[in-house]
């Protein structure tokens, strides 16, 4: 229920509010947190863990089938929900991790980050590092805060993936890598961007320009970062835009990039991987498009037979 007896210090309606005594009113509702549980995909292990007073994490361990001592690629991943919503701890999330844990043999790290607006942007981008750095510094064995990345973790296979705004954020930590150290000299070998959250100031292709500025796109980058250098053609919301560094940088060897016909995101998706293949980046990329269906349609409609078949395919890129 709407509270008019607040005064309102900024809104993107018609999902969320901040007020002036800051406390927030998320219209769109958040699917349920659930505790760690094996009940969704029988055989994969999962235990949540803290990384530091700001950033913690869900890690998924799929049937290692009495191999104790089997080493499993890694996979970081970074959860949807524009800045504002959702969790790695949500249904919706330890649904589509378990069965990608299980599908892909791999020990998954799901990163709960601080979300907007009480916690604008960069925060997030700093929490999503602060967790890649933490996990690669079990590769030197000086660090034993996690007995599954110790014994299991294999660090010449670390991928980073995520979804939405998610993907936004594998984008970011790749340019950094580019230029910041990893623990342990760690490299990120591959990367899998899901319905990437990109926007910018000028429409491309089919984006109507009549309510460019109305889109939920523009909208909430503002929301989550209202003290963007640049607005919406800030860097990291606008990779290609002039000035931005060069995507030739990006620090992996491997890209899977997905997209989905009725995705209003589907266009700068698209754009994103022409200009990958433009900069003279040395790895190999792969487009995957969905015919049919809109923004990360697989988390919502986990059992279809598209869902799966696009699962399926994140988890072969994995392994």
């Amino acid at each position: 229920m709407e509270n008019n007896t607040k005064e309102i210090e900024r809104e993107c309606l018609p999902v969320i509010k901040l007020y002036k005594d800051k406390t927030v009113e998320r219209l769109y509702i958040s699917s349920p947190i659930v505790p760690p549980s094996t009940e969704v995909v029988p055989g994969v292990s999962c235990k949540d863990i803290t990384i530091s007073t700001t950033v913690s994490a869900r890690l998924y361990l799929p049937n290692l089938r009495d191999n104790n001592n089997q080493k499993l690629p890694i996979f970081i991943y970074y959860h949807g929900g524009y800045f504002c919503f959702e969790s790695a701890f949500s249904t919706l999330f330890h649904t589509y991790i378990s069965s990608l844990a299980s599908e892909a043999k791999a020990l998954v790290i799901s990163v709960e980050y601080r979300l907007a607006p009480e916690h604008v942007l960069p925060a997030a981008y700093e929490d999503s590092w602060e967790a890649l750095q933490w996990v690669a510094s079990h590769s030197t064995r000086e660090k034993t805060d996690d007995a599954w990345l110790e014994n299991h973790g294999d660090f010449d296979r670390v991928y980073i993936g995520g979804d939405s705004c998610g993907a936004n954020i594998v984008h970011n930590m790749l340019l950094r890598a580019s230029v910041e150290n990893l623990a342990g000299d760690v490299k990120i070998l591959g990367a899998l961007l899901s319905h990437p959250y990109f926007w910018g100031s000028k429409t491309i292709k089919s984006e109507s320009s009549d309510d460019h500025e109305q889109r939920m796109p523009y909208k909430i980058w503002y929301f989550s970062y209202p003290n963007a250098s640049g607005g919406i053609d800030n860097p990291m919301i606008n990779p290609w835009i002039d000035g931005a560094p060069s995507l030739s940088l990006l620090a992996c060897s491997k890209l899977l990039v997905c997209v989905s016909e009725k995705d209003e995101l589907r266009d700068r998706g698209l754009k994103y991987v022409e200009c990958v293949q433009q900069s003279k980046w040395k790895g190999e990329i792969e487009v995957i498009e969905i015919q049919g269906e809109d923004h990360c349609f697989f988390l919502f409609n986990p059992d279809t037979d598209k869902a799966r078949s696009l699962v399926k395919r994140f988890a072969d890129f994995i392994k």
